[in-house]
């Protein structure tokens, strides 16, 4: 009972939200395929999927940046009530495009990217999505949206960058930021 008082009332009843059960299921499930996978693909060829990793990445790109432009009108705007349920509904979609960011080792496990599938890609993954629900379940705005607005702007630039690099070596020699969004991620 407690538990419900102290959640904020502005994302009781939202997808995912009132319960911790689905992030912890989804989580579990994430780490069983980051366990899995590699074992199912050691006698494979790698997958080519050029086909989902274009579209897949540029929609990532447009979903962050939907994300860092809702918090960056909110954050341009007076601080009024109006202000909050901005905030909130892009925080929740921020905690969402943690759920849908398990692709990105997915792929890795397909393409037999193991150089890519570190102990701290798959940490951050699978922590990310429960420190956010606890986010979006408590403190929905205010200064949960800070670190999100910049990380959302970076996601854009990463995720564009991932999508442009899939079409091959013809687009890839013209990436020549690769340096400079690695520099912004850290």
């Amino acid at each position: 009972y407690v538990y419900v008082l102290l959640s904020d009332y502005r994302t009781r009843g939202w997808p995912l939200v009132d319960s911790p059960v689905p992030t912890i299921l989804y989580t579990a499930v994430y780490l069983f395929i980051v366990w899995l996978g590699p074992r199912l693909m050691k006698d494979r060829p790698p997958f080519r999927l050029t086909w989902a990793l274009v579209p897949y990445n540029l929609a990532m790109a447009f979903l962050n940046f939907y994300i860092a432009s809702e918090f960056n009108s909110a954050f341009n705007g007076p601080i009024t009530p109006s202000f909050f349920p901005q905030i909130t509904n892009a925080v929740w979609w921020y905690y969402f495009s943690k759920l849908i960011e398990f692709c990105d080792t997915f792929f890795f496990i397909l393409r037999k990217k193991s150089n890519q599938l570190t102990f701290l890609h798959v940490y951050h993954h699978s922590t990310m999505f429960s420190l956010w629900w606890i986010g979006i379940k408590w403190v929905p705005s205010g200064s949960t949206f800070l670190p999100a607005m910049a990380n959302s702007f970076i996601h854009v630039l990463m995720y564009t960058y991932y999508g442009l690099s899939a079409l091959g070596p013809n687009v890839s020699k013209y990436l020549w930021w690769k340096k400079y969004l690695t520099i912004l991620q850290l």
